[in-house]
């Protein structure tokens, strides 16, 4: 079902360190409406959906956000890489680097952990798509919130590209939502 190419599907650069900014690029990565929450959304809601066009479309964005959680996990090693002691502990990251060092983990800014809790799947397929869409003007206002909080061009670029990702998501999941509804309206005869 997947086939893993081996590069980010945009590149990732940033101008240098900045422990603070990878901080806060962690509640893409493990935050509760972050990129893990959003792919086990799709990926699980995929089986509900009554359309194959819908299950296709799950699936393809579930898979996609599997690659946004890669780049956003190399923007925040780039962004901590080469970082003292002193800048960690500075940045209140001095308990992150104790457990994880300068690997990326499921956390979001603050610290709190993952949990599959963050995970929406009703069942129903017009209330989960119209959770889809919700969870990707989410994301999106997250980007620009981050966008926000750093100078560096390079980071900006990157965090820009992954709004811009969030964007189109959210224009999939309205048609996606479409075809659902004008399914459920047939007449059905039996």
């Amino acid at each position: 079902m997947f086939i893993y190419e081996k590069k980010l599907q945009y590149p990732v650069r940033v101008s240098g360190k900045d422990v603070r900014m990878a901080q806060a690029v962690l509640n893409q990565y493990g935050g509760a409406d972050g990129e893990m929450s959003a792919s086990m959304n799709y990926l699980t809601q995929r089986f509900s959906m009554p359309l194959n066009e819908t299950k296709g479309l799950l699936t393809d964005i579930g898979t996609e956000e599997l690659g946004h959680m890669e780049m956003v996990a190399t923007l925040f090693k780039k962004l901590i890489e080469g970082a003292t002691k002193d800048e960690l502990i500075a940045a209140g990251m001095g308990g992150y680097y104790a457990n994880h060092e300068t690997c990326p983990f499921l956390l979001d800014a603050s610290g709190v952990p993952w949990e599959s809790k963050y995970t929406q799947a009703k069942g129903d397929p017009v209330a989960d798509l119209y959770n889809d869409m919700a969870a990707e003007q989410k994301a999106r206002a997250t980007y620009e919130s981050l966008i926000v909080l750093t100078d560096d061009p390079l980071v900006k670029d990157t965090l820009r590209w992954l709004r811009e990702r969030e964007i189109v998501h959210f224009q999939r999941f309205g048609e996606g939502l479409r075809l659902v509804e004008e399914y459920a309206g047939r007449q059905k005869y039996f």
